[in-house]
């Protein structure tokens, strides 16, 4: 882990929705490409030079060598200016990687249930990567990803190949439908509820999105059966500097960017808000 930015060059842009891309990564030094090494759940920090820096989840596994990836939503000035000037060649500073990661041994056979809100699918997406990397080792996964409307869907050919190529059972559910849409309409703590009905033993759950989100569905998790130390999620929305230096994600005596982002439920009990 290096204190000063390494510097990247942006290799490839793939545009998800209307506002979010995915920048696959590269080091300029080709050694780094070679032992930068992280885990599924851990985040970087990511300087666009001239703008600014901004903490985002590696959204790819380490399974996966040579390159990295982040998917970046346009929602404020730093992240407006990757989008508007950042092209495929030109060069961005990275630091890290920072945070703690998914317990990766604690899920290796169980069922997967990975819950999935918006650009919440990110940090996800990096560990079913990993995890479809290994798939004899873990039981049935399912997906249950919400979003706004159908535009806003996320890695829309990736979780086709998931669903056809690797046995994982997705439901699909939008806010507001458009005249095409023949999939679930509604929150995702409904959808989990009413359609999904997950296995209980076990299972573990993985869950990330907006916090509102991450709230009801621990609560519905909790209502039909789940123990909390079954239920894992991730809270980087709430970082800033990514080395606890801000206070911005401080609660209590923990710091999300030092401590997580990464917790179970058990963990969360002392967080005031949370679920």
């Amino acid at each position: 882990m290096e204190s000063l930015p390494m510097i990247c060059f942006v290799e490839a842009i793939k545009e998800e929705t209307p506002d979010v891309r995915t920048y696959r990564l590269k080091f300029k030094d080709q050694q780094k490409n070679t032992n930068f090494a992280w885990l599924p759940g851990q985040f970087v920090q990511f300087s666009l030079f001239g703008s600014g820096e901004c903490t985002f989840c590696i959204a790819s596994s380490p399974t996966r060598k040579g390159s990295f990836e982040c998917s970046i939503k346009k929602v404020g000035t730093v992240t407006s200016d990757i989008h508007d000037l950042l092209d495929e060649g030109r060069e961005i500073g990275i630091r890290g990687p920072y945070g703690n990661s998914f317990p990766i041994e604690e899920l290796k056979k169980k069922n997967l249930l990975f819950i999935g809100g918006g650009i919440g699918i990110a940090p996800l997406r990096s560990l079913i990567q990993y995890v479809l990397d290994s798939r004899s080792d873990y039981c049935d996964i399912t997906l249950l990803y919400g979003a706004r409307t159908p535009i806003d869907i996320m890695y829309k050919n990736e979780i086709e190949d998931w669903e056809k190529k690797h046995s994982v059972k997705v439901i699909l559910t939008v806010d507001k439908a458009d005249e095409k849409w023949n999939k679930c309409i509604g929150h995702v703590p409904s959808v989990l509820e009413n359609i999904v009905k997950p296995q209980i033993e076990n299972t573990k759950v993985i869950t990330c999105g907006p916090p509102v989100m991450i709230k009801f569905t621990i609560q519905s998790l909790i209502k039909m059966g789940f123990q909390p130390r079954e239920i894992i999620t991730t809270l980087e929305m709430k970082m800033q500097c990514g080395i606890g230096k801000c206070g911005h994600c401080n609660i209590g005596s923990m710091y999300i960017c030092k401590d997580g982002p990464v917790f179970n439920c058990e963990q969360l009990k002392s967080f005031p808000g949370v679920y």
